[in-house]
Parts: structure tokens; C-alpha cells; sequence
């Protein structure tokens, strides 16, 4: 088994811990939507789920993940076979898929936002990205996410602005669905990792990062989170895994992902 490293960043750190959300998926087709996010799920498929599924986020299904940005002229893709739109949906409306995203906002009911912030939805004060695949993707599929900083306009006190998800919400539940047909995963952020396992699906601590406080992670989130008596510290990257993610990012991109590239143990 190889060893925990020491030196590691925050941003590996959160690749590994995303990584994690893959385990026990089995055969399934996986979205890294972001850098960070991309690299884990080509870290997972390289070592803690071999049949994990990507695509080049085009038409093909790939053998071996892509690295992030730009590629060698002699570099040559692993096609293994075609997925074209048609088969990608088949496995979307099937549920034989996990994301991880990233949303601008997300509230206590794991609803999440990409669309717009403030006034009204005819006449918003800032205009994002709009909706896109996010309402199909909430209901058809198992979901993480991952959130660079965590803070109270992030995670916010009551519903999100624009409601681009499903989430553990009765009161906006589509006919004929139920809480339990929900599958929304791992949160990751700066602070610590969370899933959805309080009560009544309540968003739970699962991890600190090292150095973070739970104090921390409560002042900076603007509603109630379930904490458990006991939590552990997130698991640090092995030697092995920061061996793979420097392959897969050979141009260090992940260094550019959180502000100021801070490390993952805090002095």
C-alpha cells in the first residue's frame, strides 16, 4: 500500500477526495465538469474503479483518460468505441451516470444554482450560464459536487435564486417522484467534505480538512448542517494517487484552480 504523503496542495486534495465518489460505482458512465473535477474522475478510473466510463467530451468512450490541456503532437487518443449524443442520453435517462459539478450557489435542500443571482428571474442582477443539462442531470443520475469556497453567498440561508436542480425538497418534488429517488452525493469544498445523511436527508459534515475548524465551516455556511459527535480529518493523497494526477495534469493546471494554490495541510 503506498504511503500518505506529507506534501500535498489543497487542490490535490480535493482531486483525491473526489476521486472517493466513484468507489463503489461500478461501470458507469463519469463527468469531471472543471479541471479539478476532471482530473478525479480520471484518477478514480485509473485506480480505484477501473470500469468507469469517460468520454473525450466529444463522441468517443475512451481506454485511458485524456490529460488536461494541451497535447503533444505525437499524443494519440485511446478510442475505444463511439458515444455519440443518442448513447450518452441512454445512459443519462437510465441513471447509469455520476457528475460532479459545480454550482454558484446551493441551499440546505441540496437544490443548486448556475443560472442567475438576484432581482427576479425576468431581470436578474447577474446573468450566469443559464440552467442547461443541470435539471435532467439532477433527476436522471447520481450527482457530487465540488464548490473552490465555501461561503455564505455559496451556501445560502434560504432558497437559491434560481432553482437549476433537484434536491431533498418536498414542497417542489416532480409528480410521481419521492425524496428517496434523489441520489445527490459529495460536497467538496475548501473547508471539508459533506454529503446528504443527517436527518431527513439534512447536508452532513463528513470531513474537515486538515486545519479547519468545525466553527469554521458553520460561520461560513448559512444554514443548519447535521454534525456528528465525532469527525475525521479528510483522508490525505497517497504517494500512488499525486504520482497519477501529475500525469494527468502535466502542465499543473490544478495549481490554478484555488486562490493563491494553498497547500492542504495548514500551518
Amino acid at each position: 500500500m503506498s504511503e500518505f504523503a506529507t506534501d500535498y496542495s489543497l487542490a490535490e486534495l480535493l482531486i483525491c477526495a473526489n476521486a472517493a465518489a466513484y468507489d463503489n460505482d461500478g461501470e458507469i458512465l463519469v463527468t469531471g465538469i472543471g479541471v479539478l473535477p476532471r482530473i478525479a474522475a480520471s484518477l478514480a478510473m485509473k485506480t480505484s474503479n477501473t470500469d468507469i466510463m469517460m468520454t473525450d467530451s466529444e463522441a468517443w468512450l475512451l481506454s485511458e483518460p485524456n490529460p488536461v490541456g494541451n497535447r503533444p503532437d505525437d499524443f494519440i487518443q485511446q478510442n475505444e468505441t463511439w458515444m455519440g449524443f443518442s448513447r450518452i442520453f441512454d445512459n443519462v435517462w437510465s441513471g447509469c451516470r455520476h457528475i460532479t459539478g459545480g454550482p454558484t450557489q446551493m441551499d440546505r435542500f441540496g437544490q443548486s444554482n448556475i443560472s442567475c443571482l438576484g432581482g427576479t428571474y425576468q431581470q436578474p442582477k447577474v446573468q450566469m450560464l443559464g440552467a442547461r443539462g443541470f435539471p435532467g442531470n439532477s433527476i436522471s443520475h447520481a450527482n457530487s459536487f465540488l464548490i473552490p469556497s465555501h461561503n455564505t453567498r455559496v451556501f445560502v440561508e434560504g432558497e437559491c435564486d434560481m432553482v437549476c436542480t433537484i434536491g431533498y425538497n418536498p414542497a417542489r418534488l416532480p409528480k410521481g417522484h419521492q425524496l428517496s429517488d434523489v441520489d445527490l452525493r459529495m460536497v467538496l469544498t475548501n473547508l471539508c467534505v459533506m454529503d446528504f445523511g443527517g436527518p431527513d436527508y439534512q447536508m452532513r459534515v463528513v470531513s474537515l480538512h486538515p486545519g479547519v475548524t468545525i466553527d469554521e465551516v458553520i460561520e461560513n455556511t448559512g444554514f443548519e448542517l447535521c454534525i456528528p459527535d465525532i469527525i475525521p480529518e479528510t483522508v490525505a493523497p497517497t504517494e500512488a494517487q499525486l504520482a497519477v494526477v501529475a500525469q494527468l495534469d502535466p502542465h499543473n493546471l490544478r495549481s490554478r484552480q484555488l486562490k493563491d494554490d494553498p497547500p492542504g495541510v495548514r500551518s
